[in-house]
This record gives structure tokens, C-alpha cells and sequence, in this order.
């Protein structure tokens, strides 16, 4: 890590006059790691869809109920792809409250997000926690990396996760094969899971916030609820399927807490045979 990034200061190769999802993401949470334009396009994303906040904070709510199922199920290692600006509770505070052994590695391209995650995320004396800055586009090179190695034994079962991130994949069908080259590697056992954007729930005013990424300079796809199901050809999903975050394994006594107008993400969890 450079002496800048130890210091707190601004990762190297970081424009903050030009808004990136990881940090509008971060502000529409309520985190402080933003900068005028990020908040300048949560804004403008906030007024076509209000509910947006809620969306948001609900694709965390299932992150945290999926990992702690993967642990719960026996799975020890988690691979985080498109780890996004870290907010606590993270992947390993979960798994690890689950599986004090459990080790984590968690992959970005943005050297904020990285830096972040080497300063915030360290986890038990038991488990392990690693960070690698690299582009999802390249299976290869993360699994292959000494970061994922070294701390994955990757002839077991991990968990992988694809948290929001498959939506700023232009083509699905680059997605698809995107998602299938790290599961061809991964022993069986392993899990994946994911969310990824949608506007079936909330036409237009999901719609709205999607074309005011695109307008922002962040591509984003949509996707319908039959685009989704591909992701998990030949895998065994785990019931209730693909549905909105909100409605997989929800919390008891939270159920019609949200309606599914608010809520723009689709999720799903599935294990390789």
C-alpha cells in the first residue's frame, strides 16, 4: 500500500469530479466516502425513485441473510466480487459471527474501494481476511492471484458473491459467461450468489433512477426476472428461487414491511452439484 493510501488519503487513479457507483452507492446508504458528484447523481436518482434508498439498504439486508446461510450450510470461504465501499457489517463480520474460522477474500477494480478495505477489514484471530484489486472481468487472474491463494483453498467449497455488480456488465450474455468462468473453477459445493438490478418491480420510477446512471456516466442493465434465471443453469437454487431481495428468507416478522414497488433488485442463491 502506498504511503498516501496509509494515511487515509485519496487513492491513486480516483476522479471524484466524475460520479462512480461504488461511492453514490455508499451515499444513498448513509456513508461518508462520497464527493459532490456521486451525491449530485444520488440526488438526481433519489427524486425519479425515492424508494431507492430502500432498495439499496434492502439488497444489504440479503447479502447479510445469504452469507450467514452459506455459513450456516458449512461453507468456510467467501469470495466478495465487487466488493463496493466497505459498510459495516461486511462479509466477514457475518460469516465469521457464523464460522469464527471463515476465511474471505474481497475483489474490486477501484483503488478507493481497495484502500478502504485494507484499512477497515480485518476479522477474527481464527479466519482470514484478504483484499485484491483487480477487474471481475478476468477470472483467471483473481483466482490465479497470490491474494485468493493464499488465503482460499479453492479445491473446496466457497461461496462466491456477485452483490449488484452484474448490472454494470453491458451484454447479459457476456454476464452469463462471465459468471460460468469462475463457477467452472470452483469445486463442487461451492455457492453462488447474486443480485443485480431490475425495473419489473417499479417500471417507471426504477427506470428513471437506471437512465439517471446511465446520464451520470455509469452504464447500467436492466434486467426481467427471465434474465435472471440463467445465471444459475445446472446449479440446484435454493428455494423461493429468483425473486426481489426483500422476499428471500426475509427476517420473521418483517414480512410486508416493504412493498415490492420499492425494492429494485433481483437476488438469487444456488449450489454446484
Amino acid at each position: 500500500m502506498s504511503d498516501a493510501l496509509a494515511r487515509g488519503g485519496e487513492a491513486p487513479g480516483v476522479d471524484t469530479g466524475v460520479a462512480h457507483s461504488a461511492r453514490v452507492y455508499d451515499y444513498i446508504l448513509g456513508g461518508s466516502d462520497n464527493h459532490p458528484a456521486d451525491r449530485a447523481a444520488a440526488e438526481q436518482m433519489l427524486r425519479g425513485y425515492p424508494a431507492l434508498r430502500t432498495s439499496m439498504r434492502q439488497n444489504r439486508a440479503f447479502m447479510h441473510r445469504a452469507v450467514r446461510y452459506a455459513a450456516r450450510q458449512g461453507l468456510e470461504q467467501f469470495l466478495d466480487i465487487g466488493t463496493g465501499i466497505p459498510t459495516s457489517p461486511n462479509v466477514h463480520e457475518v460469516a465469521q459471527a457464523v464460522t469464527p474460522g471463515a476465511r474471505v477474500v474481497y475483489v474490486d477494480r477501484d483503488p478507493l474501494v481497495f484502500a478502504q478495505a485494507a484499512a477497515r477489514l480485518t476479522g477474527t484471530p481464527q479466519g482470514r481476511v484478504g483484499w485484491l484489486l483487480a477487474d471481475m472481468a478476468d477470472p483467471a487472474a483473481v483466482l490465479g492471484s497470490p491474494e485468493v491463494t493464499g488465503t482460499l483453498d479453492l479445491g473446496r467449497p466457497v461461496a462466491l458473491s456477485l452483490i449488484g455488480v452484474l448490472q454494470f456488465v453491458p451484454d447479459k450474455e457476456q454476464a452469463y459467461a462471465l459468471v460460468r468462468r469462475y463457477l467452472d473453477r470452483l469445486a463442487p459445493g461451492s455457492m453462488l450468489t447474486i443480485t443485480t438490478a431490475t425495473s419489473d418491480s417499479a417500471p417507471v420510477q426504477a427506470g428513471s433512477a437506471a437512465e439517471q446512471f446511465r446520464r451520470s456516466g455509469i452504464p447500467v442493465r436492466d434486467s426481467t426476472r427471465a434474465d435472471v434465471l440463467p445465471y444459475f443453469d445446472g446449479l440446484d437454487l435454493v428455494a423461493p428461487g429468483v425473486v426481489l431481495v426483500h422476499r428471500w428468507h426475509p427476517e420473521p416478522g418483517t414480512e410486508g414491511a416493504v412493498r415490492d414497488s420499492e425494492v429494485a433488485m433481483y437476488a438469487g442463491v444456488a449450489r454446484k452439484p
